[in-house]
């Protein structure tokens, strides 16, 4: 009988299964920005509503980063990540239907599409703070980087895929389907990560026998716990954290209006704008798991800090610049290319963003990079509202150049970070 322990490197089966949860992750949310072309019409919407139900999506996505944060640090990635499965795949299927809800009836349509949106971001907010936590208990520390990025690069395929799928799925069988199907998806991956995962090495039957001295050391941390106040008034942290809201911002631009700017400001129909807006994402597969690689390269070379900046300003100057040149570009075709690159150089900077958190403190590697990404998504609260009002005034160059200026603005912030210093914690506060 084969010993599974001597046959498969159980820390990619963690990685495998996190990178399956962030493709389900963002087929959850960005499906509605391509159902909205059917929603809006069919429910009454105007473009300014829907960015209210966008937004409201990423205020309960923001607002419960640092409780998921502490929960993954608490309870452990495996029961945590599970839970907040099943509850945003509830509230998935609860979208298909909240119009004609009796909650509708209580708060109108938009309350009720509102109030699930919202619910659903809360559930969402667990995910990568419990992908942090995961990696940092189960990947050595020099390859931290290329192990988010992993994690967090399947939000690419999740988003390549979702949009021609989901437009084909709405022409065929209508909107609301799109919504089912995601949440049976979701279900079935909460399912899985219970059964396969664990929070430790240490914890899986399969890595018992396993005899590499680097996944039995991965999920030790070796250090004095440390009040995460003390960590919370350091400034390295909150230029992270500012750094990282830039990202946010520019992220939601895609998240939320790239689809309905390619049809209906580019001129794509239904179907071939499902199929042009994968493009960004597609870059950002590659490139995700590419600048966690790079960052963690650069840093055994030449120090945390140089190797963390290195990808993260380079990703995001590379960023800002290819979308300036999308937003002002005359062909579509020239358009759907450069904004493509600049979603892709975005996401290479994601693997040094998360990997300075666990730098910071793996100890309270859940909740800093949950603090972190709260500021991401503050963010990207505003971009879904702000981007469509921006171009109603001043038109669609502006709005997406102003996501570019953003971006840059981001790479400034990475020169105040310094995560190979660590943050100092006096004994009396362990």
């Amino acid at each position: 009988m084969i010993n599974p322990a001597r046959t498969l490197p159980i820390h990619w089966l963690i990685l495998f299964l996190l990178f399956c949860t962030s493709v389900v992750t963002y087929m959850d949310r960005v499906n509605i920005s391509v159902t909205a072309r059917q929603m809006m019409p069919a429910l009454g919407l105007t473009q300014q509503e829907m960015g209210w139900v966008f937004s409201a999506f990423v205020v309960g996505y923001a607002l419960f980063q640092i409780p998921g944060g502490w929960l993954a640090d608490r309870w452990g990635a495996r029961a945590v990540l599970t839970a907040a499965l099943i509850w945003w795949s509830v509230c998935t299927a609860w979208t298909a239907v909240a119009a004609s809800s009796s909650l509708a009836d209580a708060v109108g349509i938009v309350g009720a599409l509102v109030t699930v949106r919202f619910a659903l971001g809360m559930g969402e907010a667990v995910a990568l703070p419990s992908f942090n936590r995961a990696v940092a208990n189960w990947v050595p520390a020099d390859s931290r980087g290329f192990g988010i990025g992993i994690a967090i690069g399947g939000i690419g395929l999740g988003s390549a895929v979702t949009p021609p799928v989901a437009a084909w799925v709405m022409v065929n069988w209508g909107w609301q389907t799109v919504f089912y199907l995601s949440a049976g998806v979701g279900i079935c991956m909460g399912i899985l990560w219970w059964l396969l995962a664990r929070d430790r090495p240490s914890d899986h039957p399969w890595a018992l026998d396993r005899h590499g001295v680097s996944m039995t050391s991965a999920g030790q941390d070796g250090k004095h716990p440390v009040s995460w106040r003390w960590l919370l008034r350091s400034p390295a942290i909150w230029w992270l954290v500012l750094s990282y809201s830039c990202l946010g911002y520019v992220a939601y631009v895609y998240l939320s209006w790239f689809y309905l700017y390619l049809v209906n400001v580019r001129g794509f129909d239904v179907l071939k704008g499902g199929l042009y807006a994968s493009a960004p994402f597609l870059a950002i597969l590659i490139a995700c798991p590419l600048g966690g690689w790079v960052t963690d390269r650069v840093a055994a070379t030449y120090g945390v800090t140089r190797g963390r900046v290195a990808a993260g300003m380079s990703g995001m100057i590379l960023a800002g610049c290819a979308i300036l040149v999308g937003a002002m570009a005359d062909s579509a075709t020239a358009a759907v290319v450069s904004l493509s690159l600049g979603a892709g150089c975005l996401y290479f900077s994601v693997g040094a963003y998360w990997a300075s958190t666990t730098d910071y403190s793996k100890t309270h590697a859940g909740l800093l990079s949950g603090l972190m990404n709260t500021g991401a998504n503050l963010g990207g609260a505003v971009s879904p509202s702000l981007t469509p009002w921006i171009a109603a005034q001043w038109g669609w160059p502006v709005s997406l150049a102003t996501a570019g200026g953003i971006a840059l603005i981001g790479a400034v912030l990475w020169l105040k970070i310094d995560p190979g210093k660590g943050v100092h914690v006096p004994p009396d506060k362990w």
